[in-house]
């Protein structure tokens, strides 16, 4: 999905999305002021740590970077699994030295969709670390064969792909054909199982794999969790900038919630509306 329409699909359909399946499990969200690294301690041991960004929050990029060298100072980090490069890339065996150039090739980074500045850090924590950082994503090249591969409508249960029609709707601003929603709602439950592939394949005794993604793709009931065996020991946080009071919030989506300060109200939509309206 191109970066415009990631952001969209993150920040528009996410009220959507949470009204229906999200809310913290029934702890209280931590402390503001509570560091990061006891936060993500805390909720360990996991065999998977899913961190959901909102992707044009620069102060969830910092959070994620403080978890990875968090977990890896304390050796605890089997792999960091990006949703921001594609399935196949990786940096396993590169050099714990290798220049920032070298590791964006070996992972294919697409600067235009993410840019290296914000999520740069936190991949070069890992690779300092001597942490291999796995692509999570669909590759755009399978994208075609998603959107037509039905057997994906019935990954998620009824009332889930539904919720999760709407999130891909609602992400396009209402603007995208009602017949591509299917195809589109395919290609997210495909991403979501790709990431979740990821994931098991990584998955060391005694470790965590930390995914770093949008927030849509860390809720329970939705996202990644669905594509993981039960015996797999997955927490999951959401990034969450401001306060949404008018949410109503279903208990168990994320065990946490950890929350940033508000960014400036934008209509995501107008550019999309304004290319929609034709011309005259």
């Amino acid at each position: 999905m191109p970066r415009r329409l990631s952001r969209l699909h993150a920040c528009l359909s996410l009220s959507l999305t949470m009204a229906l399946l999200a809310g913290c499990a029934g702890s209280a969200p931590a402390a503001p002021d509570t560091p990061i690294p006891r936060r993500a301690l805390s909720l360990l041991p996991a065999d998977a740590l899913l961190l959901g960004e909102q992707h044009d929050a620069p102060e969830h990029q910092v959070i994620e970077r403080e978890t990875v060298e968090a977990l890896a100072a304390r050796g605890r980090l089997a792999a960091l699994a990006i949703e921001m490069a594609e399935e196949g890339h990786s940096t396993t065996l590169m050099d714990p030295a290798a220049s920032e150039e070298q590791v964006q090739a070996a992972l294919g980074w697409n600067e235009k969709a993410w840019p290296w500045a914000s999520y740069g850090p936190a991949v070069m924590a890992a690779v300092r670390a001597g942490v291999p950082v796995l692509g999570a994503n669909l590759p755009r090249a399978r994208m075609r064969d998603a959107m037509t591969d039905v057997s994906l409508d019935a990954q998620l249960g009824t009332e889930a792909h539904k919720a999760q029609q709407e999130a891909v709707r609602s992400g396009h601003c209402n603007l995208l054909p009602e017949s591509q929603i299917g195809p589109m709602t395919r290609i997210q439950i495909a991403r979501d199982r790709a990431m979740a592939q990821t994931i098991l394949k990584a998955r060391t005794p005694g470790k965590t794999v930390l995914l770093l993604s949008g927030a849509g793709h860390s809720a329970k009931g939705l996202g990644v969790p669905q594509h993981l065996p039960s015996d797999l020991a997955v927490k999951t946080v959401q990034l969450q900038a401001g306060a949404s009071p008018g949410a109503q919030r279903e208990p168990g989506a994320f065990d946490a919630v950890w929350r940033t300060p508000a960014l400036p109200e934008k209509d995501y939509c107008a550019a999309l509306r304004a290319q929609a309206e034709p011309k005259r």
